[in-house]
């Protein structure tokens, strides 16, 4: 059963006929009579050309028509890109997921083509016919349309992107936090949450991930990225990001690409790439005198597989970087304050070093997943000097500092996504 309706009149006209209102006025009842019972939502999106203003609307004009229309929202604007975002953030702000969309027959493949671009899998959306026809014809339509050509759907997605470039950064101003050991023959940084257009409130408002689980759409994350690239100096035309699986498999670009990896080297001017964190560790590494750089997500699964140290002997096979050369700065990641495993799983750590594990004789004792990266590093041959863990914002942790960061641990499964990146300099 739908939570939500929508009613498509966008772009369609009323004809001058007098019972047009009237079979617009049984539409909308049949609509409330079938959905009434469940639906939180009801909503016409309209055209701007049509006044929708309750005291003056061109729609009200019908016997019983005004009294009913006040029972649905209506959202009317020129861009069916801005009208149908407007309903999705309608629809988030009452959690609700399952979506009947009632529109013209010659309409409902441009509307499933916005949708695909606006909404993830988390919406379940079905389709009905609007069925409004009379003998002299209550809405001039268009010729029916089944497919959406590549034109067409590259006019979609610059609609949408234009948009989306037109709305304001939300919780404060993008924040890059950066460090000084590592030089200008790099672009670099790890973003926090803030500066980004995301409304979701775990989401909101830079978050850089996209996914079926959850309502960010990749229109949007691709939105904060390119805000990311303008403020930091990097094409994010030319982005690649981590396809994590929690181990320690490293891309090296220029080769195949594997399926899934948790690193990635380059030595390719110009091209950005980065790890994702919330809570995990976005890890950087740089070397400036061979002009090749990694990143690493680093999960406690990862760290104890290695990531980091696979990602340094790939940027050591690859490009003959030295040890002593390879700067590695790991972004803001849980604290040992916040983050906890069962103690099966904290015993590897105990192993490692006492000191990454607090409580251990607990049954969830606390682990140092920063500590246990750094130990592993410097026993992997990186100076204890060119590892940078706890200067500035990048020691703070992510699940106590709800306004800087997003976290996993604190925010469950709907949560945001931070970044560590680094490109070489053109």
């Amino acid at each position: 059963m739908a939570e939500a309706v929508l009613i498509d009149l966008f772009g369609l006209k009323l004809n001058s006929q007098k019972n047009c209102h009237q079979t617009l006025l049984k539409t909308l009842n049949a609509v409330r009579y079938h959905d009434g019972a469940k639906a939180k939502f009801f909503c016409i999106i309209c055209c701007s050309n049509i006044s929708c203003d309750h005291d003056n609307c061109e729609l009200e004009t019908g016997n019983g028509l005004s009294a009913l229309l006040r029972e649905f929202e209506i959202v009317s604007n020129p861009s069916m890109a801005a009208s149908l975002y407007t309903i999705k953030q309608k629809v988030d702000e009452k959690n609700l997921s399952c979506i009947k969309v009632i529109v013209p027959v010659h309409r409902k493949t441009l509307m499933k083509a916005f949708i695909d671009q606006l909404f993830t899998d988390v919406y379940n959306f079905e389709f009905e016919d609007l069925q409004m026809t009379l003998k002299g014809g209550l809405l001039k339509q268009s010729t029916e349309v089944n497919i959406i050509t590549s034109q067409e759907l590259e006019a979609i997605q610059n609609e949408i992107e234009t948009y989306l470039r037109s709305l304001p950064a939300l919780k404060g101003e993008l924040t890059i936090i950066t460090s000084p050991l590592i030089s200008d023959t790099f672009i670099h940084g790890f973003t926090t949450r803030t500066g980004g257009i995301s409304y979701i409130p775990t989401l909101s408002s830079f978050n850089l991930f996209s996914s079926s689980k959850r309502r960010d759409p990749k229109a949007v994350v691709q939105e904060n990225l390119r805000r990311l690239g303008k403020a930091a100096g990097f094409n994010a035309n030319k982005f690649y990001q981590i396809k994590t699986d929690h181990a320690s498999d490293v891309w090296i670009m220029g080769r195949k690409e594997p399926e899934s990896y948790d690193g990635i080297t380059t030595n390719q001017r110009g091209v950005t790439i980065a790890a994702l964190g919330a809570d995990c560790i976005p890890i950087v590494f740089a070397d400036p005198i061979k002009k090749a750089c990694g990143v690493a997500h680093s999960g406690w699964r990862g760290t104890l597989l290695g990531v980091a140290m696979a990602t340094v002997n790939a940027m050591r096979a690859e490009y003959g970087c030295s040890l002593e050369d390879i700067i590695v700065v790991l972004g803001p990641s849980v604290g040992p304050c916040c983050f906890t495993l069962p103690r099966e799983s904290a015993k590897a750590f105990h192993n490692l070093d006492p000191g990454c594990v607090r409580l251990f004789d607990s049954p969830n004792p606390y682990v140092d997943i920063r500590k246990a990266t750094r130990i592993l590093l410097e026993r992997g041959g990186i100076l204890p000097q060119n590892i940078q863990d706890q200067n500035q914002d990048l020691n703070l942790c992510t699940s106590c500092h709800p306004d800087k960061f997003f976290s996993h641990v604190r925010d469950g499964p709907n949560f945001g996504t931070q970044i560590g990146f680094i490109s070489v300099r053109e």
